[in-house]
């Protein structure tokens, strides 16, 4: 009996250390098998070009992209309340905003691309002269309805359209026909014919069926809204982020930006 258990004790143990050892290989290898996830806080309106990127890049990397869209003006505040993400896409003002109080990764904010803030109207009616500041105001004078966003919302559109209403010296003249929508929908009201004229991003513009961009507000009213891309400081993924920031400023993002009414960025900061 005494040498059976000799003999069964080494046995015993030997394959206890090998059922251990293949346990953590295995907890190992699962875990490395884990995709990385990589959260995003972005403006409402690259929905649209995110939307259809965001698979190329999961598909290519095997990382999980997590995006949450919003208004610049709510995820600002959010951030600065302490929400966080690895990689934030904002309009350039908010981004500085939120970088001199050290919501991003020291050097990490990268311009990513730009759009103009542009007039709608419904698919197949006549496009409205636009071609200068005096021709704009005759043409929101003679409009039955105008939608935009609304600018105590604090979408970029919205706010900036205000602004030129008030330079143009029409906002009473304006106010009993204007239709003001919460965040990205103008062109949506226009596509539907619950407006006859929309003002918004062109990027808010072109991806809407039904809706057709008649251009960008003429001259010295024109404005381009830049969006910019930066890694979340204390970005437990901020490899992948970088990585995501690097796919959205390469050749194979801008083709799809431009599709959907952007224009690439240029530079970095």
């Amino acid at each position: 009996m005494t040498m059976t258990k000799g003999l069964f004790a080494p046995g015993l143990a030997a394959t206890m250390v090998a059922g251990l050892l293949f346990s953590s290989i295995a907890a190992i290898e699962g875990a490395a098998a884990e995709p990385v996830e990589v959260t995003v806080l972005a403006s409402v309106a690259l929905t649209s070009a995110l939307d259809e990127l965001a698979p190329q890049f999961e598909r290519t990397t095997g990382t999980k992209l997590k995006i949450g869209y919003g208004l610049i003006a709510d995820i600002k505040k959010r951030m600065i309340a302490g929400e966080t993400a690895d990689v934030v896409i904002l309009s350039r003002p908010a981004m500085s905003d939120l970088s001199k109080q050290d919501k991003f990764m020291p050097g990490s904010i990268t311009d990513l691309v730009g759009t103009l803030v542009a007039v709608t109207v419904r698919e197949g009616a006549p496009k409205p002269d636009i071609s200068s500041p005096e021709a704009l105001k005759r043409s929101l004078l003679a409009a039955k309805s105008i939608v935009y966003a609304d600018p105590a919302k604090g979408g970029a559109s919205g706010v900036y359209f205000a602004h030129v209403v008030e330079q143009l010296g029409i906002a009473e003249q304006l106010k009993s026909k204007t239709i003001l929508v919460p965040g990205a929908q103008s062109a949506e009201v226009v596509a539907k014919g619950e407006a006859e004229i929309g003002v918004a991003q062109a990027s808010e513009i072109v991806p809407v069926s039904g809706a057709q961009l008649v251009g960008p507000l003429p001259g010295e009213l024109g404005s381009m809204t830049e969006f910019t891309a930066a890694v979340g400081a204390g970005s437990k993924a901020a490899e992948a982020a970088k990585s995501l920031i690097l796919f959205l400023t390469g050749p194979a993002a801008a083709p799809v930006f431009k599709s959907k009414g952007f224009q690439p960025g240029k530079s970095s900061s």
